[in-house]
This record gives structure tokens, C-alpha cells and sequence, in this order.
């Protein structure tokens, strides 16, 4: 399987994607969104998996502003949640008019969620893999929020950048993070370094690293969840985030189905497979 390198211009700069198949002869486009700090090379597996059982498919994961090959985003725009919806949202006007099928994990996850609560229009379905409700928290968490979201900032502008010898190491770094076998993560590890001089550091831009200065309340998120109208799956590692077991929200939600493969937070690349046929049978729905 081949996958084709593109890009994608948005206001603030190109976004960068890997494609499988032909969008003007495909009826339905698979468009994969990955987590913090990810890239699209998160989902080469599906994709691989996903293109065998379904080869008419157009499949094409991007690279989210700021990470893997993407254009960082200029001046102190330090990527607050909201605008990565308006991303997708050009991003998505210069796209394949086909029937959209929606693949989010971790933030990617969140960025869908909203993307198709806005515009329902668009999204013929959504699969959300590790990832629910945009984050939320009481509004009597306000204060705190600001203070810790503006000292983080503080805290990068300070923090000199540091490189590694060899990009071995930064695939054992990132395969402890992760709790994840270096032969799974090190495809996105390699799309997210470079070679500056004598040492490897990190493509993404490290204003991804500063905290937020808002979320929106519990209720806003509900509201946002509720407006989701497509077929909708979610999927989750048996090892994953425990919080996401636990939310009330989704036992609320008329039109949504719930999933648990084996694996962790990044259980699609520890399942490819399984994924790649759950996303498949959304596609079937539509």
C-alpha cells in the first residue's frame, strides 16, 4: 500500500496529510484526526487494514496545525481548542465533496465531536477512539484555570529546547510515555522529528505544551454531544483512560455505540484490525 504525502492550505498555513485511494472516484472519505502530540502516521495501521477491506475507500489522516509536518502557527498563537475546530473547518471547504466519515482519537476525538455537532451537515459519520466530550470542567474552576493556563506559558518562553543523539531514543522515550511497543509508535515518532546540526528534536511546536486558559462548562459539553445526529461509535482501550469508562453523558446519548478493544490509550495502534472493522461497519451504515 502507497500512501501520497499532501498538503492542504488553511489561513494560517499548510496542512499536511497521507491519502489512500481516489476522492473523485470514491463515494465516502475517511478523514482521521490524531491526539496531542501525534501525528497523522497514528493511523498508517487502520488505514492499511481499513484499505483491504474496503479498497473503493479514500482514506487521509492530516497532520493538526503545530504537529508532524503541518506549518506551525505564527506569532504567540498558543492553539486554544477552539480554533483546531475552525482548522477542520477550512481544512474540510478545500476537501472531496464525498460522504465524510469522521475518525478522531484523544483530542483528534474532541475536534470531531464538535466539528459535527456544528455542522452535521458535513459528517456522514463519527468514530471517536479514546476521546468523548470537548474537556469541561465547573465554572467555579475559572480562576485557577486562567492563572495555571498564563504561568505555563511563562514556564515554555523559559524552558530551553532539548535535542536527542539518535532517533532511538526518542522512540524509547515516547514508547514509555505511551506504554506502547517501539515497533507501534515509532511511525509517528519519525514523522515528528527532525535533525537540527548534531541532534534530533521534536517538529511540533512547543506552544502545544501550555495548558488552557479556558474550558467550557459541563453543560456547554453536553449540549455540544447532544447536537450529534450521525451514526456514532466510540472506542475504547480496556486499558485506556479510566475517566471515559466512568462519563455520564454517553449511557445518555441516544445515538451513539460503545466499543472496548484490548489495549491502552493508543488502542488503535495496538489494534489495528479491530478498529479498522468497527470503523468499517459505520461505513456500512451509510
Amino acid at each position: 500500500m502507497m500512501f501520497k504525502q499532501t498538503q492542504y492550505p488553511i489561513h494560517s498555513g499548510s496542512v499536511a496529510a497521507v491519502e489512500f485511494g481516489d476522492s473523485k472516484a470514491a463515494d465516502i472519505s475517511v478523514v482521521f484526526i490524531h491526539g496531542w502530540l501525534d501525528n497523522a502516521a497514528s493511523f498508517h495501521s487502520v488505514m492499511r487494514q481499513l484499505s483491504k477491506l474496503a479498497p473503493q475507500l479514500h482514506l487521509c489522516a492530516i497532520d493538526l496545525p503545530g504537529h508532524g509536518l503541518s506549518e506551525h502557527k505564527n506569532g504567540s498563537n498558543f492553539y486554544p481548542f477552539h480554533d483546531y475546530i475552525d482548522d477542520f473547518c477550512q481544512l474540510m471547504l478545500n476537501f472531496s465533496a464525498n460522504k465524510r466519515v469522521i475518525v478522531g482519537h484523544s483530542l483528534g476525538a474532541l475536534v470531531a465531536s464538535c466539528y459535527s455537532a456544528a455542522f452535521p451537515e458535513n459528517v456522514a459519520g463519527l468514530i471517536q477512539i479514546e476521546g468523548y466530550a470537548p474537556l469541561a470542567e465547573p465554572v467555579t474552576e475559572s480562576v485557577a484555570r486562567i492563572r495555571q493556563g498564563v504561568m505555563s506559558r511563562q514556564r515554555l518562553r523559559k524552558k530551553p529546547e532539548r535535542g536527542y543523539d539518535d532517533v532511538s531514543q526518542a522512540i524509547e522515550r515516547r514508547s514509555m510515555i505511551n506504554h506502547l511497543a517501539p515497533e507501534l509508535i515509532s511511525p509517528v515518532v519519525e514523522r515528528g522529528i527532525k535533525r537540527v546540526g548534531d541532534k534530533w528534536y521534536w517538529r511540533h511546536d512547543v506552544k502545544l505544551k501550555s495548558e488552557s486558559l479556558y474550558r467550557m462548562s459541563p453543560q456547554h459539553a453536553a449540549e455540544i454531544m447532544n447536537a450529534i445526529r450521525c451514526p456514532h461509535w466510540l472506542i475504547l482501550g480496556d486499558q485506556g483512560y479510566q475517566s471515559l469508562k466512568g462519563h455520564r453523558s454517553i449511557s445518555e446519548q441516544s445515538c451513539l455505540e460503545t466499543f472496548t478493544v484490548s489495549g491502552g490509550h493508543h488502542c488503535h495502534l495496538e489494534q489495528p484490525e479491530q478498529v479498522a472493522e468497527l470503523i468499517f461497519g459505520v461505513v456500512n451504515k451509510i
